[in-house]
């Protein structure tokens, strides 16, 4: 690819794989500033490729096949539009959703009739001006908007926060109150659509720290706000429900929440988990220590956990579910596959730990794509069944990388 890829997504599993990356190897300006969308086939040739002025942010697939990709002007702030690219990499139309001044766009979502838009009050690590809010829209498909959801931060507290000081050096805070001095998205699965729920994650993005809000979308108005934590990894468990991940700063948990926003269930083990069509939660466990004390899991209804095969390493792509109930993915330079009965073979091996890392797409007859860094790799021959059904098979829900989830 011609730079570090950003997202991938499939418009149908027979392809082609569509993928945004930065514009080069090299990390300049211009590089970082710079998208590339690309259309790959399964045989790993490019189709075409287009260029955008911008940040790269993960192909949004839409329900006819084509595809949207975000990109703004040079402005100061900059001004996003909304950009659908078809099959023949022609532009076919553009939408600017209504912003404020010095809002910077942090993460959207194709519905079948507009967006969703997480908007921050200023760029990515820049100081929050005093009284500024992040906010969620819902915009029409002419980029109107149709209700619009402030998504205050104003102070955060959570327990186990490692300082410095220059007396006593590093010491974890029991807990500890302070006010935002940025405001970011979720790093992970920032937002997620469900039937008529909405989960949008901001995040302190000097700590960690943030707050999920669960929003109603017809009428914006917000359901439920978690307890601060350092929120990660998240998931669509259903209409209306949401799989919360957190880790860190002495947190390990999953916690399921229902259509009321309220906690039903919380289990003792974070990861990059998968829910099929019988409601089961299974997936690798991610935790910040070295060497790995993660494992293979499934979330059990009751709150227990079934323990599956202990994990090496630490960088993983988002796994993705077959039919037959295998899990695979790619985690310390091995393709893995975790089948129903937590039996784990290896699928390929190479020497290769690179942090920056996809998530998987399933393809047909058992194709296998992902990204590592700046390369596509396709694996063929895996024995793998079709993409399995339910809410969550796969890191987005769906291979067309948009996480929406009908409320049927």
């Amino acid at each position: 690819m011609p730079g570090q890829a950003w997202g991938l997504a499939s418009p149908a599993s027979t392809g082609p794989i569509y993928l945004t990356s930065y514009a080069g190897r090299s990390p300049t300006a211009r590089d970082l500033d710079t998208t590339v969308l690309s259309a790959v086939d399964l045989t790993g040739a490019t189709i075409w490729q287009r260029t955008f002025t911008g940040h790269p942010f993960p192909p949004r697939v839409d329900g006819d096949g084509t595809v949207w990709v975000v990109h703004q002007d040079g402005g100061d702030p900059p001004e996003f539009t909304l950009t659908c690219v078809g099959a023949d990499g022609v532009t076919l139309r553009s939408v600017t959703p209504q912003q404020r001044p010095s809002e910077h766009l942090g993460a959207v979502v194709r519905a079948p009739d507009g967006f969703y838009v997480l908007w921050l009050p200023t760029g990515r690590r820049y100081v929050l001006p005093d009284g500024a809010t992040a906010r969620l829209a819902r915009h029409d498909d002419t980029g109107g908007t149709v209700w619009s959801t402030p998504l205050p931060l104003e102070r955060v507290s959570f327990g186990g926060v490692v300082e410095a000081s220059a007396t006593t050096g590093w010491q974890v805070r029991p807990k500890r109150t302070w006010k935002p001095s940025t405001l970011e998205v979720s790093h992970w699965e920032p937002l997620l659509v469900a039937g008529d729920r909405v989960l949008a994650g901001i995040t302190d993005g000097s700590s960690g720290i943030g707050v999920c809000f669960i929003v109603d979308t017809e009428s914006g108005d917000i359901v439920a706000t978690t307890e601060p934590g350092p929120y990660h990894h998240k998931a669509i468990a259903g209409p209306g429900r949401f799989l919360v991940g957190a880790q860190g700063y002495g947190a390990l948990t999953s916690t399921l929440y229902d259509h009321d926003g309220r906690a039903a269930q919380t289990w003792p083990s974070h990861g990059q988990m998968l829910v099929d069509a019988r409601g089961t939660i299974r997936g690798p466990e991610s935790e910040n220590t070295m060497p790995s004390r993660s494992r293979f899991r499934v979330l059990n209804r009751d709150g227990s956990m079934r323990d599956g095969p202990p994990l090496t390493g630490y960088h993983t792509t988002y796994p993705a579910l077959d039919d037959d109930g295998t899990t695979v993915f790619w985690r310390d330079g091995r393709l893995l596959a975790v089948d129903e009965e937590l039996r784990q073979r290896e699928l390929l091996r190479r020497d290769d730990d690179r942090a920056v890392l996809s998530r998987v797409l399933l393809l047909d007859e058992g194709v296998v794509a992902f990204s590592v860094a700046d390369e596509l790799l396709i694996v063929r021959g895996t024995g793998l069944a079709p993409l399995a059904a339910g809410p969550w098979p796969c890191a987005d829900g769906d291979i067309h990388g948009n996480p929406v989830v009908s409320a049927g």
